[in-house]
């Protein structure tokens, strides 16, 4: 057996195999019959995906509020509406032999902008259906709106909405939830200097920049089945001099494990347009595999792992526990067959019977004499 296809289990939670689908926003829910509801679009994204083999599909961000969207037409969980609408698909990628998770987050400074592929960018105004940010800090991010500081009774409503929206996420049948804590949203922007700007006991030092996810990851795991994962997505470096680093994020992993998190997700960048990123194959995964080795919890990595080889190598490696995948993906669904046939593991990803004969030998065309 192949590391990619070995399963692995997290607390109560066993996953066919390492090999798992990354967080992708579609921005396609109804912003006004619907807002946060996912669709029919969700169900054959998220279905399609569950067909292709994947051990975990992990849904896009799902607001815990409304003025927690990256875009008017980003999906949520802060109602019984979206519940029941998440448990259709769940169901279906279940049905598929899929474990299925759901990434809960708050936009803070980045929430109220437009698609990527709108005409316009940055941030949507109240009238077209936009809404005032929040923040650690009244700090924008570069060319979006002056964010809203988060008081004392914010702060409280945002760990309450991480709790309620985790309920939730129990009642729909999720496998797994993951906090969102990088790419430059609401966390994230807590944790990082160049955003938190605050003197109270949410900013200063590490302790104090991480407090707010510490708080919110205890709220959630205290509503959130014993035996369910609880993971958390992190960005381990902002890439710019005088931000967040890889060394806070080895001390964040080592609390994020003492509070009750499973599994880091370890990403980067995103909450500064001045970030330096070194992009390249697998370009984030020595900082995943330095979080594995130096705070010793379980860590999957992310970021341009293209090809069966590479991904398994990541795993025999040891730099990480799973990777997930998100372009290679999109690009292709049965990447785990294909993955798989690469691997010499064939048995390890079953088709659908559906779709079975697409794995009998063809009867080869002839060539026409010339």
């Amino acid at each position: 057996m192949s590391r990619l296809f070995e399963p692995i289990t997290l607390r109560g939670a066993t996953f066919s195999n390492r090999l798992w689908v990354s967080p992708m926003c579609q921005y396609s829910c109804d912003p006004v019959q619907a807002p946060g509801v996912p669709n029919d679009w969700h169900l054959v994204h998220l279905g399609g995906l569950a067909l292709g083999g994947a051990g975990l599909v992990l849904t896009e961000a799902a607001a815990v509020v409304p003025e927690g969207r990256i875009s008017p037409q980003d999906a949520g969980l802060w109602n019984e509406e979206q519940a029941r609408a998440w448990a259709r698909i769940v169901d279906f990628a279940h049905a598929q032999g899929a474990a299925v998770g759901v990434q809960l987050a708050h936009a803070g400074r980045k929430a109220s902008t437009h698609r990527p592929w709108d005409e316009e960018s940055g941030t949507v105004a109240p009238a077209q259906g936009g809404w005032e940010t929040v923040g650690p800090s009244a700090v924008p991010y570069d060319g979006f709106a002056v964010p809203r500081e988060l008081d004392a009774d914010g702060i409280t409503a945002v760990v309450r909405a991480f709790a309620d929206a985790a309920r939730r996420a129990d009642e729909a049948g999720f496998d797994v939830v993951e906090v969102h804590a990088a790419h430059g949203y609401l966390l994230h922007q807590f944790l990082s200097p160049l955003s938190n700007h605050r003197t109270d006991g949410y900013g200063g030092d590490l302790a104090g920049r991480s407090r707010l996810l510490l708080e919110v990851l205890d709220a959630v795991r205290a509503v959130w089945p014993a035996d369910k994962p609880v993971f958390v997505r992190i960005s381990t470096s902002d890439w710019v001099e005088g931000g967040w680093d890889l060394e806070e994020s080895i001390q964040l992993a080592k609390e994020l494990a003492a509070h009750g998190a499973d599994l880091v997700d370890a990403s980067s960048g995103g909450n500064d347009p001045r970030q330096q990123i070194p992009v390249g194959p697998g370009y984030q995964v020595p900082n995943a595999a330095r979080v594995k080795r130096e705070a010793q919890v379980p860590v999957a990595a992310v970021g341009l792992i293209l090809e069966p080889a590479q991904a398994e190598q990541v795993l025999v490696s040891g730099d990480a526990d799973a990777v997930f995948l998100a372009r290679p993906l999109l690009a292709d669904p049965r990447w785990p067959h294909r993955a798989a046939v690469a691997l010499h593991d064939t048995a390890a990803v079953p088709w659908p019977a559906q779709y079975v004969r697409a794995t009998r030998d063809q009867v080869p065309i002839a060539r026409p004499r010339l």
